[in-house]
């Protein structure tokens, strides 16, 4: 059985978050399975946007601030990166509020730049992944719990899309958006190779409507944990009260037999779930819209990060 934790956590309170993450850790088989003392660990959020907490579109600072507690008073290393979207990680950090706290830690905040070309197992594919990432010793996966206009949700695989540098990204939506299942085929390949040794899902306070940056925040009051994605996207589907069979990357992950391919096969350990959508009623779902960029929106987005990126250095 591929085991998944829940752990209800209905506010982010410091303390009950720390009790909460703690509670993974011994549900899925003690934080020592995991890491070892020493060890140099990526906490890699989801830090797409340089936009406050109260918005829902990054992982929220508590749960990222007490990840780095924890793993400090275990005796790893962490650091805390990303490569958003929008901005950069400082930018996004700054917005946050997590750059004082974490540097009071010892915590550094690192951009996942310094790409290095690897092949993708399934695609065939070469492509850019930070070296930054590659070179920790372990990954921690810190996604947001998000509706998406492409995709349908953000859970868990597509966080690790972080470690491709800047605006490469967009360029792969170009090269790979044609279809859902090349797409996602990527997206998959860049999760076995980067490699988490656990995923950790913010949906404390979720997002719904037209996520993954300008949806509503959703409160959801949920921590789900898991060492096998797949296996954590289907369950935080039945908790948001919508269909696996809507979401293409679970779809391409059973075509290719990635992960967990049935919810038979899940062991939910911690809380018992509730009714679907959680206290406040299924997820408002995302309009969709294309998955492809054209080479027209790649340019505009680059001259977007641009301005982001000059505004945010004259706010901070």
């Amino acid at each position: 059985m591929t085991k998944v934790s829940l752990t209800k956590c209905t506010d982010y309170n410091n303390k009950n978050v720390n009790a909460c993450l703690l509670r993974h850790f011994e549900l899925l088989g003690r934080l020592e399975r995991f890491i070892s003392r020493g060890e140099r660990v990526l906490i890699k959020p989801n830090m797409i946007a340089p936009k406050p907490a109260e918005c829902a579109t990054q992982t929220n600072p508590v749960v990222i601030i007490e990840l780095a507690k924890i793993l400090l008073d275990f005796g790893a290393r962490p650091f805390v990166g990303d490569s958003p979207a929008w901005a950069d990680a400082a930018a996004c950090a700054a917005v946050l509020g997590i750059v004082e706290p974490l540097k009071k830690l010892g915590v550094e905040i690192k951009q996942l730049d310094k790409p290095v070309k690897r092949t993708l197992e399934h695609c065939g594919t070469k492509i850019g992944i930070s070296s930054v990432a590659l070179d920790a010793d372990k990954i921690i996966n810190l996604p947001k719990l998000k509706t998406h206009q492409q995709l349908g949700a953000t859970i868990a695989v597509k966080n690790m899309f972080g470690t491709v540098s800047g605006k490469a990204k967009a360029v792969w939506h170009y090269r790979k958006g044609k279809t859902f299942e090349g797409f996602c085929t990527m997206l998959l390949d860049i999760y076995r190779l980067t490699n988490p040794v656990l995923t950790i899902v913010d949906g404390i306070v979720a997002m719904e409507g037209p996520g993954p940056i300008n949806g509503e925040p959703k409160k959801f009051g949920w921590l789900i944990g898991g060492v096998e994605p797949i296996a954590v996207e289907l369950v935080c589907c039945d908790l948001m009260g919508i269909s696996a069979e809507d979401l293409p990357i679970i779809q391409t992950a059973k075509k290719i037999g990635f992960g967990c391919a049935d919810k038979k096969d899940i062991q939910i350990l911690g809380d018992v779930p509730g009714d679907a959508g959680g206290a406040g009623g299924k997820f408002v779902p995302a309009g969709q819209t294309p998955l492809v960029f054209s080479p027209a929106r790649i340019v505009k987005s680059i001259l977007r990060q641009i301005f982001i990126l000059v505004k945010s250095r004259q706010n901070h």
